[in-house]
């Protein structure tokens, strides 16, 4: 293959959505300079696994990784889905690779069936709650909803994990066009606190303590404490509480807090919570963690102009915009969203979708 068809990217950060974007595309990558000036140079094991699962769940992908590790080839190959597992490192949480696999799981070939061990809930990634209360709904935005589940085997709190989970998620052809501008108001507040190899009592006290601020806000809130007993709690101690907020136009957003050595949970509780008041205060409908995976789909969508409206998007949301230009051709409007205040400057994303249609489906 030529060189002048592959892109060409440097450095570690921005990788999964390169890759996926790369997988999606067709179109072959090259990333060099990972982690080149540092001490421990190339991909860490954590990446190295993503890899291998995205070996796993295509046909025909090649990769090649250089002898230092500090720069990789991938020319992508057809997603074929089925029903696979993986071990994931100790070093980043399930969530790490559940996020790369959502984006890709719609144009597979067979409905996926995925299994993945580890880590379930860290401060880095998205928690296997969260994947399955908002992540999963976000994809519902976009006519994929039939068969798609999420399911939570085995918690397993960091450092020895022991956690698994399961995703199910069938394919489409399509993606529909997206039209959300209007974000609607908060209408109720759900969560999950959840603890294992610790004393039961401590999510309800992180339940308590979340509620000690929600309370004023608004009436219908439901917090859940989640136990899990003998083998399915993992291999080591950990609490946490997983929270989200839904408005009346169906907008979520969420906020987690993990477990940290000496915090006690009712602190647990609070960061979470004034990190949903946080998140809400941006506004739009669209949560920060899920911008990404909003924006591939709208770009993935049928020949018709989609909207979304949004807070400021993050610096790896800004990457992410200009990395779908260069695999997609497809650039986004970004202006002012009507009625915003200065106090959450909240934006309307608009693109062009380029009608996306999934050829590996198999017809049978």
């Amino acid at each position: 293959m030529a060189q002048s068809n592959v892109l060409q990217f440097s450095g570690h950060q921005h990788l999964r959505h390169r890759l996926v974007l790369s997988i999606l595309s067709g179109k072959p990558v090259k990333i060099d300079k990972i982690r080149s000036d540092d001490k421990n140079p190339g991909l860490r094991d954590y990446e190295i696994s993503l890899l291998r699962l995205l070996e796993k769940v295509t046909n025909g992908t090649v990769i090649e990784i250089s002898v230092t590790g500090t720069a990789l080839l991938l020319k992508p190959g057809v997603i074929v889905g089925g029903t696979l597992s993986h071990d994931c490192p100790l070093s980043r949480s399930i969530g790490y690779f559940f996020e790369a696999i959502i984006m890709l799981a719609p144009f597979s070939k067979r409905p996926f069936q995925l299994t993945l061990r580890g880590i379930t809930t860290d401060d880095h990634d998205l928690s296997v709650d969260l994947l399955r209360t908002v992540t999963l709904p976000h994809l519902q935005l976009f006519g994929i909803s039939d068969g798609l589940e999420f399911r939570i085997k085995k918690r397993g709190a960091a450092p020895a994990g022991g956690g698994e989970a399961q995703l199910l998620c069938p394919v489409v052809k399509q993606v529909k066009t997206l039209n959300f501008v209007d974000p609607g108001k908060i209408k109720r507040i759900r969560g999950i606190a959840h603890a294992v190899r610790v004393s039961p009592q401590f999510s309800n006290r992180m339940i308590e303590s979340s509620r000690s601020v929600l309370n004023r806000f608004i009436p219908d809130i439901y917090l859940y404490s989640d136990v899990y007993k003998g083998d399915e709690s993992g291999k080591s101690p950990g609490y946490a509480l997983s929270i989200l907020a839904e408005s009346t136009t169906g907008a979520i957003h969420s906020a987690e807090a993990v477990s940290q050595p000496g915090v006690a949970p009712e602190d647990i509780g609070l960061l979470a919570t004034r990190a949903l008041l946080a998140e809400i205060s941006k506004g739009g409908c669209v949560d920060e963690k899920h911008q990404l995976l909003v924006l591939l789909m709208m770009v993935l969508g049928s020949e018709d102009v989609g909207r979304c409206r949004m807070g400021p998007p993050t610096t790896r949301t800004i990457q992410f915009l200009r990395d779908t230009k260069e695999f997609f051709g497809t650039s986004f409007k970004i202006v002012p969203a009507e009625g915003a205040d200065e106090t959450a400057p909240q934006l309307l994303y608009s693109c062009y979708g380029v009608g996306y249609v999934n050829a590996n489906r198999s017809l049978a």
